[in-house]
């Protein structure tokens, strides 16, 4: 895979968004569902930060740092799974193409499923800084959950779309691969945190509106 298709989300917003648009896949809706979750993990952090003398809050925050950096490392590295798809859907017809498409769908679905795990990890965050946060930042907590929740949905509905197609290109013989088979089974855990994500985004916010 060229280098250019690991695109850092370290470079400017402007042009990660630029090649966002570009009809490349790297990156793609992978990525943009793992910077939705980094800018949830920087918007928790922020409520950590004005969570002052908790020591758990103290603590969320050393979290919240380090799992944010897995969210852009997980989005960068999905740019180069997306593009590799890419390229597997583009190859001409003929008896490489399914094995081609197997393997790059298989490594796109175990990609989604590390993009869902930050995002698991997150939900515990979130949780936490929604009962103990500071309750002036209580419409910061809810854009970080909305961003959490969608990077959620983004990462499962990839993650769904990966096992479906490496399933269809399964060719005479194959079985369901280790990887696969545990990324598949990681669905479950992604929609229920994606879930939990948008029931703190509506509770904060029935609960700022009532104080």
């Amino acid at each position: 895979m060229d280098d250019d298709a690991r695109i850092r989300p370290t470079i400017s917003l402007e042009h990660w968004l630029d090649r966002l648009a570009e009809p490349t896949g790297a990156p793609g809706g992978g990525a943009a569902s793992g910077i939705m979750m980094a800018i949830a993990a920087a918007l928790l952090h922020m409520v950590a930060a004005y969570t002052r003398g908790d020591e758990r809050a103290d603590a969320a925050g050393q979290r919240l740092q380090e799992l944010r950096a897995a969210a852009l490392e997980a989005a960068e590295a999905d740019g180069v799974r997306s593009a590799e798809l890419g390229e597997a859907l583009a190859h001409p017809g003929g008896p490489a193409r399914d094995p081609l498409l197997r393997r790059a769908a298989v490594a796109a679905a175990v990609s989604s499923q590390r993009l869902g795990g930050v995002g698991v990890d997150l939900v515990d965050e979130l949780h936490l800084m929604a009962a103990i946060g500071n309750p002036s930042l209580a419409a910061d907590l809810v854009v970080a959950a909305e961003a959490l929740a969608a990077g959620l949905g983004g990462a499962l509905t990839n993650l769904r779309a990966c096992v479906d197609l490496a399933e269809v290109h399964a060719t005479a013989g194959d079985e369901m691969s280790s990887d696969l088979a545990e990324a598949a089974a990681f669905d479950e855990r992604i929609a229920a945190a994606r879930l939990a994500a948008s029931e703190v985004a509506a509770e904060t916010s029935a609960g700022a509106a009532a104080s």
